[in-house]
């Protein structure tokens, strides 16, 4: 058996530049006939790691598939109302608190996991899944810290047999397939401007910008392993205002409005115009700057440098409810996409605008929203103008739960792995950085330096890891 002290110990002696084995087997709990039976068959035996809330919904679109078969769950607040659905749904599933306990007991038993997870255990749970083999579903943002993303991209280099695939779900959908059959047909060309916004009501929004600490605690939910909730993280008492999906709000669980809908509305633009790292990120706007949780309104301006023959591009991005985007003349409506999930934040003010995005290139201007939602061309003179001239767009042949799981049958190729996602996710680290100094930082893409804020480098890799956590980063 495959104990935590092994699996520290090995990820330490990875760190001294030694080989980590290919898989850390475990067979503590023998298989039964029945998942012997099952691992012949044509499902994915898969392990669902946060079941409430986001990880229900991701779930639910799984089960749709009928390409899974749920041999574990995995929540530390299992006692939850959140919880509740699905461990019935999924009764005889073996259920556990610890990821890692999971991992180390039950290993054998799963060959995929699902995670939906607090921002700042993203980065744990995929190293885990790195290291004993398993291919993962990672909800977005992919990390918390830039440094972070290094290693992951680095641990998933390392494992080509594992399928990794980021959340951004919209990287199955027509928006994905239209902008690369439109930048191939020449239609999207010579981008030097990029809008993209998300002006609906946020989490942290009531919230005192003038607070002078972080929350004081309240009562634990009976049975939560708050520890392992913690993560790696700097000890904080339990409170309210960081569970169930509060954690958004706050610099040292969660990415706010940028890491959370940025993989929504930047994905196919920073791939496809191969944007990779800004050279400056400068804080244009902040409402309500504090120490401890996200503006209520920011305003970022990311610059990239011209690559490849395209010219250099600004990307502004704008969140909050009163700091709303220039619109071009021509935008029309903002219309709203019924196929975007809900964000589990009950009956809240819809924005004038709703999340999305605006190109402009040298010729032609693009309207888009988020997710899979298509470009429009506009004005809607200019649209029907250049009808005729646009290329047929290809049908998803997969949606993105569907494409991960073909990928682990080796069947297709994720669309959003750890390699193309991590780069996108480093941008918002960056921006989050700028965000929490409220300052204009200057990026060096090659040595992955800020050149003008030593402060802003410590950020790079953020605080160091809680006692006990330390080897997860050791790779």
């Amino acid at each position: 058996m495959s104990t935590r002290r092994q699996f520290l110990k090995q990820m330490g002696l990875a760190s001294a530049g030694l080989v980590i084995p290919n898989v850390g087997k475990v067979m503590a709990t023998p298989m039964t006939s029945k998942e012997h039976e099952s691992a012949q068959s044509d499902k994915v035996k898969i392990a669902y790691i946060g079941i409430g809330n986001r990880g229900e919904q991701d779930i639910d679109e799984s089960k749709k598939t009928g390409m899974v078969d749920v041999v574990a769950l995995c929540d530390v607040d299992l006692d939850g109302k959140q919880a509740q659905k699905v461990l019935n749904m999924y009764p005889n599933a073996k259920r556990f608190r610890d990821f890692r306990e999971m991992f180390e007991n039950y290993g054998d038993h799963f060959e995929a996991v699902c995670a939906a997870v607090p921002d700042h255990m993203h980065f744990p749970v995929a190293m885990m899944a790195l290291h004993y083999g398993k291919h993962i579903y990672l909800e977005k943002p992919m990390c918390r810290t830039f440094h972070e993303a290094e290693l992951m991209m680095a641990a998933a280099k390392k494992r080509p047999d594992v399928v990794t695939q980021v959340g951004n779900q919209g990287h199955s959908e027509e928006n994905y397939f239209q902008f690369k059959a439109w930048l191939d047909a020449g239609i999207i060309k010579d981008v030097t401007a990029v809008t993209a916004h998300m002006n609906n009501w946020r989490r942290w929004h009531p919230y005192d910008y003038k607070m002078q600490h972080m929350p004081d605690g309240d009562p634990l939910p009976k049975n939560m392993d708050w520890n392992t909730w913690l993560g790696a993280c700097q000890w904080h008492p339990y409170s309210e205002k960081y569970h169930q999906g509060n954690w958004r709000s706050w610099y040292d669980f969660g990415m706010g409005a940028l890491g959370d809908w940025g993989a929504h509305i930047l994905d196919t633009i920073h791939e496809f115009l191969d944007l990779g790292l800004p050279y400056e990120i400068t804080m244009k706007y902040a409402k309500g700057h504090n120490d401890f949780f996200f503006p209520y309104s920011s305003t970022i301006l990311f610059r990239f440098a011209a690559r490849g023959g395209m010219p250099p591009v600004d990307v502004t991005w704008y969140d909050g409810t009163d700091n709303m985007p220039p619109l071009p003349k021509g935008y029309g409506t903002s219309e709203y996409n019924a196929d975007i999930p809900s964000t589990n934040q009950g009956d809240t003010p819809v924005a004038k605008v709703n999340p999305g995005k605006i190109i402009y290139s040298r010729d032609l201007t693009f309207k888009g929203g988020s997710h899979g939602s298509p470009l429009e061309i506009i004005p809607s003179e200019k649209a029907k103008e250049m009808k005729s001239k646009l290329p047929v767009v290809p049908e998803s042949p997969s949606n993105h739960y569907e494409n991960f799981l073909r990928a682990c049958m080796g069947m297709e190729k994720t669309r959003s792995p750890f390699e193309i996602n991590g780069v996108l996710s480093q941008v918002f680290c960056l921006g989050v950085i700028a965000q929490r100094l409220n300052t204009q930082l200057f990026f060096d893409p090659r040595t992955k330096q800020f050149t003008n804020n030593a402060f802003a480098n410590s950020l790079l890799a953020g605080m160091p890891p809680r006692q006990g956590w330390e080897e997860f980063y050791k790779m």
